[in-house]
């Protein structure tokens, strides 16, 4: 009886295993396909509910940011240029000093292209003082204007695939959760 039992059991669980990774096995790797959208040229920044629109040449006249990041997607290592996300959110008053520490710790920042391709960063991953990495929304790739992304695209440095980079990035939306 106890072995009719050991041995039930043991079919079952077999059978609980073989059934599970039939149902996950891995999909077949996928090949990047990116869909052309309408190009962004201004860019909708909104912290807390405050919106402001920059022009491509308001962006050009802060101070520039030249990072290397390596794209997955094309297998190589592309030089950008363009303004941190971490500066533009400081002009409009998301700081690291006194209680802002507090804010930043419990926001977050969705980047939305035109699209409609959106992501989440934490605030905390975008903010200089406290990540290694950098975001930016550059302007130039290998020192030439940004042409099929866009006038804007968001770059992070940290992330091992693309993922969270968007063409055309047409909005920024910094969000604090009370």
């Amino acid at each position: 009886m106890r072995n009719k039992l050991a041995g039930a059991v043991l079919g079952l669980t077999l059978g609980v295993f073989a059934g599970a990774s039939a149902q996950t096995a891995a999909p077949a790797a996928e090949t990047h396909i990116h869909k052309p959208s309408a190009p962004s040229t201004s860019l909708t920044l909104t912290v807390d509910g405050k919106t402001v629109k920059l022009t491509p040449d308001e962006l050009a006249a802060m101070p520039q940011r030249t990072i290397t990041a390596h794209n997955g997607h094309s297998k190589v290592d592309e030089v950008y240029m363009g303004v941190a996300v971490s500066d533009l959110l400081a002009k409009q008053g998301v700081t690291m000093a006194g209680d802002g520490a507090k804010k930043v710790y419990r926001s977050y920042l969705r980047a939305t292209g035109t699209d409609k391709y959106w992501v989440l960063f934490a605030a905390s991953e975008v903010e200089g003082e406290m990540h290694q990495g950098d975001v930016i929304i550059a302007l130039t790739v290998d020192g030439k204007p940004l042409t099929e992304d866009g006038k804007f695209k968001l770059v992070s440095t940290e992330d091992k695939r693309p993922a969270r980079w968007v063409r055309n990035l047409e909005s920024l939306v910094f969000v604090t959760v009370e």
